[in-house]
């Protein structure tokens, strides 16, 4: 449905002006929010979570709408635990499902342009994009998969290099290539800066009008087919046209609220800052099939490996013994000189695990609550598809369908059916 068609239904709302656009509407105080609990606010859309992927579809929207009213509740505006800026900001082309690497393609350039197009209030919004390149391994017995990926790949137009184990070898001298079967190297994939993203993205909204709350959903009212309104922990009461789940980590929470099942789930995972008593080349961003992931970082590195079967849930301790046990071994074997490797600093992080298939859920509720969109559940790629996911549920909202890639296939229909649709081969 074209949100748009609503228009002369919304002629009683206020439209939001002033300083409500560019300060926090709400201050705790003792735990409490300073305002009248029973009052009534009407939007067209509400974004729950006001992270990267939220801020994005609030631009989105706004861009492609600009009379939109748009509310994003945000319950932490210091993004103490936001997944995102406890990432190292990777950003690739290599993927096996079309949709992720069209997505992949649309981010990455969409990033490379972010300080100028993202420029609000005169301030530029610099995200120190890095195009060092991403490096996938395999396995003598994995490399027939690997060629199957850059094929595909390259049919969407990548620059991917398929390299031989002496190709790796002389590529990046300090590679162990004893157990590979092959390598692709896609030179124009990089990293960014996480928080730059974030603010970019989030100030800009503010700037084409978004409002930000400060303040947390803890209850949804819906009908048979619609939903109404959401609950906000201070007692607030948002009445609105559509509503938008980027809840990351916590999505398959706000999910149960609308009666909607979602399999997306916290997972903890660990990065690490570490550097090389040893001479070394400067690396792109390594992965392989163990789930190994890590690149240069200034004079050191930055990544990590990640145990897919960590226990699920809301888990933020740090385990200071496990870049020595797990990572370093992993490292060490892999690059030769980093035998030698220091770690200095080591952090937790969530993914939001999709545990059906480990990608994203975008789309709209279309056999239930038509006007319910979700927006979450990228296992670890959600920063780098922000701008592309945004940009789609933007899409189905305004104009009621898909106008650029088209999404259809990360849909909930997959979930409602039990039919995953999984990449192949890497995650």
């Amino acid at each position: 449905m074209n949100i748009l068609s609503f228009g002369s239904g919304w002629d009683f709302l206020k439209p939001v002006t002033g300083n409500l656009l560019t300060k926090e509407l709400f201050e705790y105080s003792s735990g409490v929010l300073a305002m009248t609990n029973s009052q009534t606010q009407n939007y067209d859309v509400v974004v729950i979570g006001g992270g990267i992927l939220g801020s994005s579809v609030a631009y989105n929207i706004l861009v492609q709408a600009p009379e939109t009213r748009v509310c994003v509740v945000e319950p932490d505006p210091t993004y103490e635990f936001a997944s995102a800026l406890r990432s190292s900001g990777g950003c690739r082309v290599q993927f096996s499902c079309p949709e992720n690497i069209e997505m992949s393609l649309y981010s990455i350039d969409f990033i490379k342009n972010f300080e100028q197009t993202m420029t609000a209030n005169g301030r530029p919004a610099p995200v120190d994009w890095v195009q060092g390149g991403y490096l996938f391994l395999v396995p003598p017995e994995k490399v027939s998969m690997l060629e199957s990926n850059v094929a595909i790949q390259r049919a969407h137009g990548c620059h991917v290099d398929l390299l031989t184990p002496s190709e790796l070898k002389e590529r990046f001298p300090s590679i162990n290539v004893e157990d590979l079967g092959a390598g692709a190297h896609t030179p124009e994939d990089g990293w960014c800066d996480p928080n730059g993203l974030l603010w970019g993205f989030r100030r800009k909204a503010i700037e084409l009008g978004a409002v930000y709350l400060k303040d947390k959903v803890v209850d949804a009212e819906v009908t048979a087919s619609r939903a109404k309104s959401v609950i906000l922990e201070s007692g607030m009461r948002l009445d609105a046209e559509a509503f938008v789940n980027c809840g990351g980590a916590w999505s398959g929470l706000i999910a149960k609220m609308f009666g909607m099942e979602l399999p997306i789930v916290p997972m903890r995972r660990f990065e690490h800052y570490f550097t090389c008593g040893e001479p070394i080349e400067h690396l792109p961003y390594v992965k392989d099939l163990s789930r190994l992931a890590f690149r240069s970082e200034g004079n050191g590195f930055s990544g990590g490996l990640v145990d897919g079967n960590e226990r699920r849930g809301f888990n933020f301790d740090v385990d200071h013994d496990y870049f020595e046990n797990v990572v370093w071994p992993a490292v060490a074997h892999r690059f030769p000189p980093l035998e030698s490797a220091k770690c200095h600093r080591t952090w937790s992080g969530l993914y939001e695990v999709n545990e059906l298939d480990g990608n994203p859920v975008i789309g709209a509720w279309n056999s239930r609550l038509k006007n319910l969109y979700t927006a979450a559940g990228f296992s670890g790629h959600g920063m780098m598809h922000s701008p592309a996911a945004g940009r789609g549920i933007a899409e189905l909202i305004v104009h009621g369908s898909f106008q650029t890639i088209d999404l259809t296939k990360l849909g909930y229909e997959r979930v409602e059916a039990n039919q995953p649709y999984s990449e192949v081969g890497i995650l």
